[in-house]
């Protein structure tokens, strides 16, 4: 396992080299990743963030190999947990074993870590496992640590859990309750590709070879990435705006429109405003910006709260989603100011 990246000082690494990493690791996992463009910098804005994602798409879509693309393409240590009905806590988390000393014939108990004990993991179809074993990962999301007969482990920095969901197949499933749901800064979608880009699949996919892919980040440079985005700029302007498109989702505010009003069942938390700032800080950053505008809050709008806003019973009747909410959402709060720069 990777050890724990020692924190050096905001300014011990260059910015400029930083960024340049998150260039190259984006250049990296597109030489084995075609498309996907946008799904690919949303996982890439929740990793500097320093949050975790969950990755939906139907099968076929390349998402677990997009996450291991950019887990290769870090010095970190990666690992993959299947999530199926039987997976039970212990599988994710480790267990305690007893051990005997051939000499003494002492007995004790040792704990052995589990997959979670990771830098970067990947859970696979995390709607297949029962609510026990999300709840499990859950503790592991929100406390960077597990906790087993008692005893509290820390898990090493920096953490990060990226999960894959499948949004049509239901049968055998266990859908994440809101509470972890929430966990995520990003709920990342994968669409299909272009008829360009499924072309180049097929070329690329049916030769010989796999493109390799060489790290350029370690784990000191992540955290180092995740400090420096808590370096940005987020004027009162910027923040006011970000707390309008939140309680702007809630149906029971003055601030909601009436779509809103008349399709969401509830809306988003307070949570959700930290999830913008952060997604804004990150999305300004690696666009070479160290203040939020205006745009960036509108990028980050549909990742952050199409998992945070649930629609309701009439909704799902007419075939209203979320993130048509949220398109409505953002054309009725308007930024303050001119809409351009706070």
């Amino acid at each position: 396992m990777t050890p724990p990246a020692t924190a050096a000082p905001a300014d011990a690494i260059d910015r400029d080299m930083l960024l340049d990493r998150v260039r190259q690791l984006r250049t990296q996992v597109q030489r084995r990743v075609i498309g996907q463009a946008d799904a690919l910098d949303e996982i890439l804005m929740a990793l500097v963030a320093g949050g975790h994602a969950l990755v939906v798409g139907v099968p076929g879509l390349a998402k677990t190999l997009m996450i291991r693309s950019v887990a290769d393409a870090m010095h970190l240590e990666f690992r993959r947990v299947q999530f199926t009905p039987d997976l039970v806590p212990s599988d994710i988390t480790g267990t305690e074993i007893l051990e005997e000393d051939q000499a003494t014939g002492a007995r004790s108990f040792r704990f052995v870590q589990g997959p979670v004990f990771a830098n970067v993991l990947l859970a696979d179809e995390i709607n297949r496992a029962p609510p026990r074993t999300q709840a499990a990962l859950l503790e592991a999301m929100q406390e960077h640590a597990v906790t087993t007969a008692g005893h509290r482990h820390r898990l090493p920095e920096p953490f990060f859990v990226l999960a894959t969901q499948n949004p049509i197949e239901q049968e055998g499933t266990y859908p994440l309750p809101e509470a972890q749901l929430d966990r995520f800064l990003f709920d990342v979608r994968v669409g299909y590709p272009g008829e360009d880009e499924e072309v180049s699949i097929l070329r690329a996919t049916t030769g010989a070879e796999q493109e390799p892919i060489e790290p350029v980040l370690d784990a000191a440079e992540a955290m180092a990435l995740q400090r420096l985005v808590r370096t940005v700029s987020a004027s009162e302007p910027a923040l006011q705006y970000a707390a309008s498109l939140v309680r702007a989702t809630r149906p029971e505010s003055a601030q909601a429109p009436g779509i809103v009003k008349q399709y969401v069942r509830w809306g988003a938390g307070p949570r959700a405003g930290q999830a913008l700032i952060l997604g804004a800080k990150a999305h300004a950053m690696l666009a070479g910006r160290f203040t939020i505008a205006p745009d960036d809050l509108r990028r980050v709008a549909a990742p952050v709260l199409r998992h945070r806003v649930l629609p309701n019973f009439a909704a799902e009747a007419e075939g209203v989603t979320a993130e048509r909410v949220i398109e409505a959402l953002l054309a009725h709060v308007a930024p303050p100011g001119s809409g351009i720069a706070f």
